[in-house]
């Protein structure tokens, strides 16, 4: 795994976000909310339902909108990009950062798959209206009570320049890590070259858990892969600051930019010193 960064910076003028939940993650229960930086969007959000963003200095509440500001100095993108997101309950958030980076990114091809925990926080209907195109459920042909298009795997595979897992529960990290391959994205994640960068959403206590540790370590193995480290985050479950929220999209961008930027570097040394 590549080296993580300890703290993902957020870009100057990227949207501070709209938080973010610390949950499970796919095929388990997600359980709480998240909070971003003082005077910066938050949630409180449980397994109940999605909590709607807001701010330390506002009344908490349902009905509050996700931020809208503008990002005046996004960081780099790539020119293909596949996002994928998991049952954590910050994925309800996705249609807010979707629509940042169509608009900080017009020009980036963007692909968009959803696992099927996913869909109980977030609709594929919804996000297709804000990408313009179709979303892609995250199941093999038949696994599904409705008809799916065919996922080509090696070819989800071999398209993308990078691909950004936000948010990512923790039952994915484990999935990933483990080396599973039982869904056409899992697959394709374990035999992509692309740079997989990978946000963690989790409940409280998670962070410092053996099984997380020692799924961080395994990554280790992968020279593609980024985490993001998350970020402290108030729980609803608990009503304290103990949940793990997932990095913004536009730090984990940042990440994957550096990182590329990085390899690109490293390869033409390495070219150089062949010639």
């Amino acid at each position: 795994m590549a080296e993580p960064e300890k703290s993902p910076t957020r870009p100057g003028g990227t949207p501070a976000g709209p938080g973010g939940d610390a949950t499970g993650g796919d095929a388990t229960g997600t359980r709480d909310g998240a909070t971003g930086t003082k005077g910066e969007p938050t949630g409180t959000t449980d397994g109940a339902g999605a909590g709607a963003p807001r701010t330390r200095a506002e009344a908490s509440g349902p009905g509050r909108e996700p931020p809208t500001a503008p990002a005046d100095d996004p960081p780099p993108a790539p020119s293909r990009l596949l996002i994928l997101g998991t049952g954590a309950l910050s994925v309800a958030f996705l249609p807010f950062w979707l629509n940042w980076l169509r608009t900080a990114h017009p020009r980036t091809e963007v692909r968009l798959a959803v696992t099927r925990s996913a869909e109980r926080f977030v609709s594929r209907a919804a996000l297709g209206a804000i990408l313009g195109g179709e979303v892609l459920l995250d199941a093999w042909p038949g696994t599904v009570d409705t008809p799916e298009p065919r996922l080509d795997h090696v070819e989800l595979a071999q398209w993308p320049d990078a691909v950004a897992v936000h948010p990512a529960g923790l039952h994915f990290v484990g999935r990933f890590a483990q080396g599973l391959a039982d869904t056409p994205v899992l697959m394709a994640l374990q035999c992509t070259r692309a740079v997989i960068g990978i946000a963690p959403a989790l409940p409280p206590g998670a962070e410092a858990a053996p099984a997380y540790r020692a799924h961080l370590k395994a990554l280790e193995r992968y020279d593609n892969v980024l985490v993001a480290p998350p970020h402290p985050g108030r729980s609803a479950s608990t009503g304290r600051d103990d949940a793990s929220v997932a990095a913004p999209l536009p730090a984990l961008l940042d990440l994957i930019a550096r990182h590329r930027s990085v390899s690109r570097r490293t390869e033409g040394a390495s070219h150089a010193r062949t010639v």
